[in-house]
């Protein structure tokens, strides 16, 4: 018998059994619909993060004390001159600080570093200017005031010039930062910037954590590295560690090339969780379709023992239920895109969630889906083609 004929047998069966073969299908169209989701997910969660830390530069290298050490302006001083160092800033922080300009107020978060922190961020002043040297120098209260926060206190980001309250302090707003979206953090435009010096006072802290320090070029972030590394040795009273592979719990030195790396592995890893629970999806899906063809194989005895008395090859038996199979989980897998695709489209839409699908995993899950029908189709097919005629021709 020819291959068509039994793609034509094995469509009028599953066309006859519309119902029973969807439920069937279920199984795969949930498993495939899950795999693009899920995987567009941790994808989209993957390029997010990667271009919000490339954005920030790769020169970028963040330095985080987690014992507090003493260092100057002297030092800083002493620092950039080091070979491969550019720039440096230091940075304190604050969040949900109370902000007030006439009758509206709100929350936010504080950033103050110094006149280097922009260049070294990649930030970019839409209106006005930013925090200056001598700003920091003489603790002047001005701020430079992100997009939302400019919105959500005065209704427009025409505000340099104006005052505003931080903490019950009244500062004035000398430049408003370029919009810069949101990302799986929250908004990046929901902050003020003030000179580090003021925000000491104001938050009544002189720690400083963290520093960002820009290399001079990629090629010498980690000379700039080992500089660093030597320095907070002899601050600490630590030995060199700068060539070693020991490390110090008392600091933290990470370029943005090591955070990607880092944050690629652990989004990887969850990609590959998620991709972990749309193939046990499918394979629920196969153990479906395997049930449903041995129900069939039952049902349809008498017709699969006529056919074998008058002629029918056990290969022909064979192909025509693994074809049948196929038929299932390749429609299956098909509504499964679909669905797929609908179910990232509604993500991205309505709830701003960050999926990108690929090409190869939509592929790569079809296939998957047609082989899970292929292979959990076997056994029943199997079953169908040892029947011997006569006693399935007795079959009641």
């Amino acid at each position: 018998m020819r291959i068509s004929q039994l793609f034509k047998i094995a469509l009028f069966s599953v066309w006859s059994n519309k119902i029973r073969s969807f439920l069937t299908m279920l199984g795969i169209i949930i498993g495939i619909s899950s795999v693009i989701i899920l995987v567009g997910m941790g994808q989209g969660t993957q390029k997010e993060i990667s271009d919000q830390i490339s954005s920030l530069g790769t020169n970028l290298i963040t330095v985080s004390l987690t014992k507090t050490a003493t260092i100057d302006a002297q030092d800083l001083k002493e620092l950039k001159s080091k070979p491969g160092i550019k720039a440096i800033s230091p940075q304190i922080s604050s969040s949900n600080v109370n902000v007030k300009a006439g009758t509206k107020s709100s929350t936010t978060t504080i950033e103050a570093s110094n006149e280097n922190y922009a260049q070294i961020k990649s930030y970019t002043v839409s209106d006005g200017k930013f925090i200056t040297a001598r700003d920091v120098e003489n603790r002047y209260k001005v701020l430079v005031i992100g997009t939302e926060t400019a919105n959500n206190i005065f209704g427009t980001t025409n505000v340099v010039g104006e005052t505003m309250y931080v903490s019950g302090i009244q500062f004035k707003i000398v430049g408003v930062l370029k919009s810069a979206g949101t990302s799986t953090t929250g908004s990046s435009d929901d902050k003020i910037i003030l000179p580090i010096s003021t925000a000491q006072r104001l938050l009544k802290t002189s720690t400083i954590s963290t520093y960002y320090v820009e290399a001079k070029s990629q090629t010498q972030i980690d000379t700039a590295m080992s500089y660093l590394k030597m320095f907070l040795n002899k601050k600490y009273g630590l030995r060199n560690l700068a060539t070693s592979t020991t490390t110090d719990t008392d600091y933290r030195v990470l370029s943005q090339t090591s955070l990607l790396t880092t944050a690629t592995s652990t989004t990887k890893s969850m990609s590959n969780m998620l991709s972990g629970v749309g193939a046990i999806s499918l394979l629920v899906g196969g153990i479906g379709i395997m049930n449903i063809m041995l129900v069939s194989v039952i049902e349809r005895t008498k017709e699969i023992g006529t056919r074998k008395a008058i002629g029918a090859k056990r290969r022909t038996i064979l192909i025509q239920f693994l074809i049948e199979a196929s038929i299932i989980s390749g429609i299956g897998g098909l509504l499964g895109v679909f669905f797929g695709y609908a179910g990232a489209y509604i993500g991205k839409t309505f709830f701003a969630t960050s999926i990108v699908i690929s090409g190869n995993i939509v592929i790569g899950s079809f296939a998957f889906s047609v082989l899970i029908g292929l292979i959990f189709g076997i056994y029943p097919a199997n079953k169908a083609s040892k029947l011997n005629p006569i006693e399935a021709l007795r079959f009641q």
